[in-house]
């Protein structure tokens, strides 16, 4: 996987991110937070919708892009999830987490070139989402 450093605004990006979870967090509710920074420069952000049947739940990467959507953002340069443990985990830190294979797939149909920042082997990375779902399916494939 080709990784690119991270910058300033990757680190705003991620505070961004705990903040939103940090604030709104609610034991099976909400305890992942994504934020984005748009092509325009501004950065959206948004918690998951955790429902009592799982296939309800909506992933906040998936509600931040459809909040920036319906603001008019269309183009997406960099986006970030972070997870928020439950009240009864021992370990409080707040962790940088992968998005799922449905986030991957709307993050790639919505901006093919986005960038997303991911813990590996304990370190942040970022990588182009094209790196984390290899051979799309598209309507030109």
């Amino acid at each position: 996987m080709k990784a690119y450093p991270l910058t300033e605004s990757d680190f705003t990006l991620i505070d961004e991110a705990k903040r939103k979870i940090t604030d709104l967090y609610e034991d099976d509710r909400h305890h992942v937070g994504a934020a984005i920074k748009t092509k325009s420069g501004n950065i959206v952000s948004a918690v998951h919708i955790e429902a009592y049947i799982g296939r309800v739940s909506v992933c906040a990467e998936a509600i931040a892009i459809g909040k920036s959507i319906s603001d008019g953002e269309r183009y997406f340069e960099t986006i970030v999830a972070v997870r928020h443990p439950y009240s009864d985990e021992k370990n409080r830190e707040l962790r940088v987490v992968s998005p799922c294979g449905m986030c991957r797939e709307l993050i790639s149909d919505y901006s093919p070139d986005c960038f997303i920042i991911l813990e590996i082997d304990g370190k942040l990375q970022k990588t182009n989402i094209g790196e984390l779902i290899p051979l799309k399916y598209s309507r030109e494939s």
